[in-house]
């Protein structure tokens, strides 16, 4: 497996699981709702997220939840470009969350270093918009589209499905000539599929991990979360904690979190645990 991430400004060892902390600046977030709608809330948030030790921010102006409808490339923008800004001096890589070609030219330009694709780089445009860049890529799975991808999502072989499409998906980033350790896999989870394949598909991660690409698992607060504890978004963090970390126990290079300070300690303990290194916390 590729052991880094070669992502614009940073290249990224994946020797011990990274923390992709969340940034919403959207007023229907299913986690926290319009908490960080406002530009100097979401930097607030961003900054403390970094001080709780996230390692990257991935920064969203759309939201992806289940029935979520579509924005305006140009709100989209107007959301996201000044928190990249805003970020650009405080040295930690900037993910842009966005299936828009024009947003992932115009986050680029601005100084972001990973495009994290829900629609996986199906589209051409899409594809065009990260060739010749050093971006961080990440490719995610999806069934339909955000709207409707939880109505009923129906596969033959859900991993068998994931696997082929992400595979697919990555060939066409090398043929644009994006370098390996650029791609980040994602099996999507949550997105156009029932529990069951949720955490079928997290039990197979090592399958889907078996051409050498590195993976980034997002289950944190989701309805497969909630569907086990029967709590709502804010109160699954101990549940997507125990999911975290077995999304790690089965491969996964980086986690999408939202309780960045949580995660953090309950990887520092893993960490002790499986391999003996004490880090603590300063």
């Amino acid at each position: 497996m590729n052991q880094t991430w070669l992502c614009g400004r940073f290249e990224l060892s994946l020797e011990r699981p990274l923390l992709m902390g969340i940034v919403n600046i959207t007023p229907d977030s299913f986690s926290d709702g319009n908490a960080h709608y406002r530009t100097d809330l979401a930097l607030e948030h961003a900054k403390k997220l970094i001080a709780d030790g996230a390692d990257i921010l991935d920064i969203g102006g759309e939201s992806t939840r289940p029935g979520a409808e579509p924005v305006s490339i140009e709100e989209e923008l107007r959301r996201v470009l000044p928190i990249i800004e805003g970020l650009r001096a405080a040295n930690i890589p900037l993910s842009v969350d966005t299936f828009k070609p024009t947003v992932m030219r115009a986050v680029l330009d601005a100084g972001a270093d990973i495009i994290n694709d829900v629609a996986g780089f199906r589209s051409e445009e899409a594809l065009a918009a990260v060739q010749g860049s050093r971006c961080g890529v990440c490719v995610m799975h999806m069934q339909g589209e955000p709207k409707t991808m939880q109505q009923a999502p129906q596969y033959d072989d859900v991993l068998d499905e994931v696997r082929r499409f992400l595979m697919h998906q990555v060939q066409r980033l090398r043929t644009a000539g994006l370098r390996p350790e650029q791609i980040m896999l994602d099996p999507g989870l949550g997105f156009g599929k029932t529990v069951e394949q949720n955490y079928q598909l997290l039990r197979s991660l090592p399958q889907l991990l078996q051409e050498g690409y590195p993976a980034l698992i997002g289950l944190s607060r989701k309805s497969m979360i909630g569907h086990v504890v029967n709590r709502p978004p804010m109160e699954r963090v101990a549940g997507s904690l125990a999911g975290m970390l077995a999304a790690v126990r089965y491969g996964a290079s980086v986690l999408r979190v939202h309780d960045v300070a949580a995660s953090a300690d309950a990887l520092r303990v893993w960490r002790a645990v499986e391999t003996g290194v004490i880090d603590e916390r300063t």
